[in-house]
């Protein structure tokens, strides 16, 4: 009888230990918990409400029905997509050589190139901006080294277009890709190319039955990142599309400071909350959404 009281004992022992350590591991996640309340559910909870919010103050879906009437709203979206797929293809096309240059560098002058690829985030977006926008324009230096080496013999319009958009938006979302893909390319077995080639495999036959689908994990991620990023771009298709590129975000700005019509801005802010939302929940079924931040394999 005695015997059988003392694994009820330590059951009870170990379940009450269990129990304290759950609360003190929730104590110590309380304050990180309520961070993420304060500045993140209650304002995307308050966002969700105001876009219900009319014009008059009361429940409507005016707001809703209003992106799905007018032409301009989806002409607006079109912009929005169509920008960020073609700058997360050219990031692709210009990334991906790059990062695997720096895989095949030693490690020494491959530090050295990735502090080049760092250095855009110790300067603001801002100031990125209208660096490229005294570039391009056409008196800017482009249009003067250009046309003095004869390259072309009228300045360029390369600002306030789509052109200058894609430019400055591809220069800053560049390093994006380059580092998940980089990631996965270090994390790769060299010696499974080299098994490859030593099978008969050409170079370029091992690359592409070997190397290319082993990173394919981090360009997909770096690619998702790149464009779940410009779906929310605002200040550099502003400064360099000179009005000419209207994307989602500039329109819920606009709808703020022009029409004072937050209803209208908030649902504009949850439609592109939801697609970003099913993009990476569509995406989660791919590929480990922490190799976004340049994780390998």
């Amino acid at each position: 009888m005695a015997t059988s009281a003392v694994p009820d004992l330590n059951a009870a022992g170990l379940k009450r230990d269990a129990s304290l350590e759950q609360f003190r591991l929730f104590g110590l996640s309380f304050p990180a918990l309520a961070l993420v309340v304060v500045v993140l559910v209650i304002p995307v909870a308050w966002l969700f409400v105001l876009s219900f919010v009319g014009a008059d103050g009361a429940f409507s879906l005016e707001n809703y029905t209003r992106m799905v009437e007018l032409k301009s709203y989806r002409r607006i979206f079109l912009i929005t997509f169509q920008v960020s797929f073609i700058t997360t293809a050219l990031a692709i096309l210009a990334g991906y050589p790059f990062a695997y240059f720096l895989a095949q560098m030693p490690p020494r002058i491959a530090n050295l190139f990735m502090i080049a690829v760092l250095l855009p985030f110790w300067t603001s977006v801002l100031v990125r901006t209208y660096a490229w926008l005294v570039l391009l324009q056409k008196q800017g230096l482009i249009n003067q080294w250009a046309i003095s080496l004869g390259i072309w013999d009228e300045p360029v319009a390369m600002v306030n277009n789509m052109s200058g958009t894609l430019i400055g938006m591809l220069h800053i979302m560049l390093p994006f890709l380059i580092l998940p893909v980089y990631g996965t390319m270090k994390a790769v077995d060299q010696d499974m190319v080299k098994a490859a080639s030593s099978l008969g495999a050409s170079p370029t036959r091992a690359f592409w039955s070997v190397y290319f689908p082993l990173t394919l994990p981090g360009l997909f991620a770096g690619a998702l990142m790149v464009f779940i990023l410009c779906l929310g771009f605002y200040i550099t298709p502003a400064v360099l599309g000179g009005g000419k590129i209207i994307m989602v975000s500039m329109k819920i700005v606009s709808n703020i400071e022009l029409f004072v019509n937050w209803g209208a801005a908030s649902a504009l802010g949850v439609v592109l909350l939801v697609i970003a939302g099913i993009i990476l929940w569509a995406a989660a079924r791919f590929v480990r959404l922490d190799q976004l931040a340049g994780g390998g394999h």
